[in-house]
């Protein structure tokens, strides 16, 4: 068994193809352990944010819309891609605003994950949104379409477990959400 993984170093980088809110490119590599060569692809995208939100109510702030590579509606939390010149809080606060018409009393970042490093250059940023009150109209974007659904927090975990809610990414917020929640001791 070797002492570390192999690193890998691009020789030559080429982009194959701009697809509006990502890029795929294309990396010559060479393992430093053999200087053996190989292509990998890499998805290139803006950092992403995510909001676990409740509500002054107690209540998870959850959206349900259609994703096309699972070809189906899915459940998860309000989240979306960071624009540039925007920071991450700012970028979770207005992503709220524009899905759900909700407003956060307070905004707590709470993790960051790689969404895929096998393929993906980005990050995503978890946020926890406290005190939140529906405070204007929802203003999606385009191609969007999105229902939002309020659940009791005491019913959320029963949702990943049933199957009902499978966006893995959601999923990580709600991990960091409710770990928070359990240090401050705002559930049990």
């Amino acid at each position: 068994m070797p002492e570390r993984p192999d690193r890998w170093k691009i020789v030559s980088s080429r982009e194959l193809a701009d697809c509006r809110v990502f890029k795929v490119r294309e990396d010559l590599s060479e393992r430093d352990s053999d200087a053996m060569r190989a292509p990998f692809y890499v998805v290139e995208s803006p950092d992403w944010v995510n909001i676990a939100a409740v509500t002054t109510t107690r209540e998870m702030i959850l959206i349900e819309q259609f994703r096309h590579g699972a070809g189906s509606v899915i459940l998860e939390v309000p989240g979306g891609m960071v624009d540039t010149g925007e920071s991450h809080r700012e970028a979770a606060m207005r992503e709220l605003r524009e899905e759900t018409g909700f407003t956060a009393g307070r905004m707590i970042a709470i993790g960051s994950s790689h969404p895929n490093p096998a393929i993906q250059n980005n990050s995503i940023h978890h946020f926890l949104a406290l005190e939140c009150e529906r405070t204007e109209a929802v203003a999606f974007d385009e191609h969007e379409s999105i229902r939002t659904r309020l659940v009791p927090l005491h019913e959320v975990e029963d949702l990943v477990h049933n199957g009902e809610l499978t966006h893995s990414l959601a999923i990580t917020a709600l991990y960091y959400a409710n770990r928070f929640l359990q240090d401050e001791n705002i559930i049990a």
